[in-house]
């Protein structure tokens, strides 16, 4: 027997008419509903008929036992101030509207349903085996997975309420999630979800399906009703934008919102000071909800490693450069497809770093390309601009490129006591010099307990060198790489900063070494920027779950 099993109508009519065609048309013989009739829509009332007509076989979820009793709350199950002001909103408006036939029909509805249909055994639920409004996500450890599917003991357990479509086998038993038709599964479609399965002898066979509906009609009933913007975008964008807080870290990452903007804190707002200019439009809507990139939490800058070994052996570097460090040199192919693959992705600023990125032999070849797409800034040590490289950098004067620097004293004793002997008057040189072609520096200071004291003078010093006071800046001292001091960087306690290495994609660009720093490893060579910003914002809530607070920046750029 083949049958079809939806979630959450939420009042949405269109979507449950075009669930009952598609369906029939599929050849399924019984029709099944798991609950929450209400929750989203406008009109729950014009479910009852398509049901009845259809034959639709229903159990009732948190949404319709609370409807059918006129309780004050849906019983959702949701723990954050914000996903509950969303939800009483919307059941307000829900039981205000509902006949009290249809209520009443609600409550006699059981809240599940076991059946052997062709020698399987079939449980169907709302939430989960082990409650009504408990969410039954695909990201849960293997373990609650488990409890939930022992719970039953049936060769096949159906559910709803999250939201999220899935299936997967644990031990002997099928489970799916088989979505809802009330609003989109989070996906960037028009589309809902339901499940066609296939028993025969024992055997069952599950599928996924998405179903087209008259989405437009869907949208024009709820803003008639006068529902919130919000509720309706969601149904335009097939993006979430209300009930954000209770999706786990891996659910969340695949959606575009993430955050509420009541989230970020007020002093948390992205400056025009090296954050990037473009980082604050994220920021500038109305819409309640914002995506974690492109926010102080995820700046949309991309750093780019050229390669890590170095002129010079800092007894600081993070990222553990030296002369004797290997190479790990990016390709100038890679380079320039990393660069359009940025522009694409919405990253608005390039850091190409090293290593001295000046040891590259296309260093002037990629910067070119790069600044042609988008701001860039170049991080070097100022020590190998001459010749070819000189000529090329002054050939890009006047285009979206910043060369930054580091000066680490206001004199050489203090300077070359971590860089190395000579380098405090090749840096000067190097400062100079780029004034002269057209390219005065930003420069940083890495505050030492040697240099603390100098951080005036080194102000007093370059602008004595007429550079602006916006291009000096002083950065932690970090304890990656050599340094076995410093400010401690993790993710549960810096803001991601996606970046680019020969070895993959990292969480910052202070632990862009994988041999020191493997913890800040997100994924091997291969992986896109796309695929790298959602395991950022996965792991982003992954940590800030662990403890509720939320990360602060570690500065590596102006």
């Amino acid at each position: 027997m083949r049958i079809a099993v939806c979630g959450g109508p939420y009042g949405n009519p269109y979507a449950l008419q075009a669930f009952v065609d598609d369906a029939r048309a599929r050849g399924a013989e019984r029709l099944f509903c798991l609950g929450d009739l209400g929750g989203f829509g406008a009109d729950v009332d014009a479910l009852w008929p398509i049901l009845t007509a259809g034959g639709v076989e229903c159990i009732a979820g948190n949404y319709d036992v609370a409807i059918a009793r006129g309780d004050a709350d849906c019983g959702c199950g949701y723990r954050d101030p914000k996903d509950n002001e969303y939800a009483q909103l919307i059941y307000d408006h829900t039981l205000a509207t509902t006949g009290r036939n249809f209520a009443a029909w609600m409550g006699r509805l059981p809240t599940e349903h076991r059946e052997t249909i062709d020698g399987v055994d079939i449980h169907m639920v709302h939430g989960s085996t082990l409650a009504l409004n408990d969410f039954w996500w695909e990201s849960l450890p293997e373990d609650q997975h488990q409890q939930r599917a022992e719970a039953s003991g049936a060769d096949v357990v159906l559910c709803t309420h999250s939201g999220l479509p899935w299936q997967r086998h644990i031990g002997g038993i099928l489970a799916v999630n088989v979505g809802v038709l009330g609003k989109p599964a989070n996906d960037g479609r028009h589309e809902v979800w339901y499940a066609i399965l296939d028993l025969a002898d024992g055997t069952v066979q599950a599928e996924l399906v998405p179903l087209a509906y008259d989405w437009q009609a869907q949208a024009t009933s709820m803003r008639a009703a006068g529902l919130p913007e919000v509720f309706v975008e969601t149904i335009e964008t097939g993006w979430w934008t209300t009930c954000l807080e209770i999706l786990p870290p891996r659910e969340r990452s695949r959606g575009r919102y993430h955050l509420y903007r009541s989230t970020l804190p007020s002093a948390f707002r992205p400056a025009d000071d090296g954050w990037g200019e473009n980082t604050a439009e994220a920021l500038d809507s109305d819409r309640p909800v914002i995506p974690l990139f492109g926010t102080p939490y995820f700046p949309s800058r991309l750093w780019l490693y050229t390669n890590f070994h170095c002129n010079l052996a800092c007894d600081y570097c993070a990222v553990a450069s030296s002369p004797k460090a290997a190479p790990r040199t990016l390709s100038t192919d890679t380079f320039r497809a990393l660069v359009d693959e940025a522009a694409q992705a919405g990253f608005t600023e390039l850091y190409v770093t090293g290593g001295e990125p000046f040891l590259h032999p296309d260093i002037v070849e990629l910067l070119d390309h790069a600044s042609a797409q988008l701001p860039t800034v170049v991080m070097t040590n100022a020590m190998l601009l001459r010749g070819r490289r000189a000529t090329g950098l002054a050939d890009l004067a006047g285009r979206k490129l910043t060369v930054q620097t580091s000066l680490d004293g206001a004199t050489a004793a203090t300077h070359d006591l971590h860089r190395g002997p000579g380098s405090w008057q090749r840096a000067m040189d190097g400062i100079r010099h780029l004034i002269d072609l057209g390219l005065p520096p930003r420069v940083a200071l890495t505050e030492t307990p040697e240099n603390t004291h100098e951080v005036p003078a080194v102000a007093d010093l370059l602008a004595g060198l007429v550079l602006p006071p916006g291009h000096f800046a002083v950065r932690p001292l970090l304890r990656r790489g050599f340094s076995d001091t410093g400010v401690e960087i993790g993710e549960d306690s810096s803001i991601p900063e996606l970046t680019v290495t020969a070895d993959g994609l990292h969480w910052h660009p202070a632990g862009a070494d994988l041999a020191t720093s493997p913890d800040l490893h997100l994924a091997p060579v291969g992986t896109s920027l796309a695929m790298g910003k959602q395991l950022v914002t996965e792991r982003f809530f992954t940590a800030r779950l662990t403890d509720g607070t939320l990360p602060r920046p570690v500065h590596c750029a102006i």
